[in-house]
């Protein structure tokens, strides 16, 4: 299904890249969100973000004011002339933010992994002219994604754009939530007028990997960053080890590489026509290497051997991996490389068997 989709057209912020969204993770007091917001507007940022309202994962912890909140950002866009945004999570929240005059809303992960929730907002949404952002869902499903997006568009929000802030996965390794650019990426690669805003603070979970994060979004052609932003960060209410000061989050922009994309060399298109035809080679040797497959779960059938063999999977696991490090690619490049090919041969090799 196609998305309609128009530019966001922010008042008074330049279209160009990056767009820069900024702010605390939570509105924890006037006096937090008028110093961060006066350092921010001091470096440059148009576009004001806290969260208003904030369920944890646990009860326990500090959730947002709510409403009481609001006022705050009203201060915040009378007197510095920023936009502002926040997340929404019921209709009631896009009630009180469309009330209080908000710029932007954004869906969070947990919202948008509810069908029942984007359907509730987009219904709310009807007849509104406001740009609405995505954020991916908690785990990763890109047709998930996908669809909170022709929800929210189906209900008539054409200034609509993503959020990629990364996964939950349960090997918890550099990040706190999994890149797994892959996704962003086909998401792009099946909408490419749809502006994402890469979210590199909840995807490392550390202020100290922000700064190459906001590098790769850029490298990757991302529109833009949503970054949370604090005038004390080690005192945050909420997420405060991911969160940087204004100062820290200047240095970071003013330090970003901005890649354009441009009309293809002809250095370029000479390299990408080997890259074509190497590729036909793979396919031709996959090919050939899916015939043998068959021919061995003919052996199998006779034999009445099972068609998995546990042992020799093992093997070529093992010895792969071996081979393309040599080869300077990584090895669990090459596993998941071989996990395919091997779920295709085995597919290949019931079919063979139970003809």
């Amino acid at each position: 299904m196609s998305l309609e989709i128009e530019k966001l057209r922010l008042e008074g912020v330049a279209d160009e890249r990056p767009l820069v969204i900024a702010g605390p993770c939570s509105a924890e007091s006037e006096e937090q969100v008028m110093a961060t917001a006066k350092q921010l507007s001091a470096n440059g940022i148009k576009i004001f973000r806290a969260g208003i309202w904030k369920p944890r994962t646990k009860p326990g912890g500090f959730e947002g004011h709510g409403e009481l909140a609001l006022p705050w950002m009203q201060r915040v866009k009378k007197e510095l002339g920023m936009l502002t945004s926040t997340e929404v999570a019921t209709p009631k929240h896009v009630e009180a933010s469309l009330n209080a005059g908000i710029d932007i809303l954004w869906v969070g992960a947990r919202t948008t992994a509810n069908p029942f929730a984007v359907q509730e907002l987009a219904d709310s949404l009807k007849g509104v002219d406001i740009p609405v952002l995505v954020k991916n869902p908690v785990n990763p499903d890109i047709e998930l994604w996908i669809g909170a997006l022709l929800r929210l568009n189906g209900a008539g929000v054409k200034r609509i754009g993503a959020i990629h802030r990364g996964f939950s996965s349960i090997d918890q390794k550099l990040y706190r939530n999994a890149p797994m650019w892959h996704i962003p990426i086909e998401l792009h690669r099946r909408y490419p007028a749809l502006p994402i805003v890469c979210d590199p603070s909840h995807i490392s979970g550390r202020r100290d990997l922000i700064a190459p994060l906001c590098q790769q979004a850029m490298d990757l052609g991302f529109e833009g960053l949503i970054v949370e932003s604090h005038c004390n960060p080690d005192e945050a209410w909420s997420d405060a080890s991911q969160q940087v000061m204004p100062q820290v989050l200047d240095f970071i922009l003013d330090r970003l590489t901005i890649r354009n994309n441009q009309e293809l060399t002809e250095s370029l298109e000479s390299l990408r026509k080997q890259i074509d035809t190497m590729d036909e080679q793979l396919l031709n040797l996959l090919t050939k290497r899916m015939r043998i497959s068959r021919e061995i779960a003919q052996y199998k059938k006779v034999h009445d051997m099972a068609v998995v063999q546990n042992n020799r999977y093992s093997e070529i696991l093992d010895t792969r991996a071996v081979q393309g490090s040599l080869c300077g690619m990584a090895p669990e490049f090459i596993k998941k490389v071989f996990e395919a090919v091997h779920e295709e041969s085995v597919r290949q090799q019931i079919e063979t068997i139970n003809k």
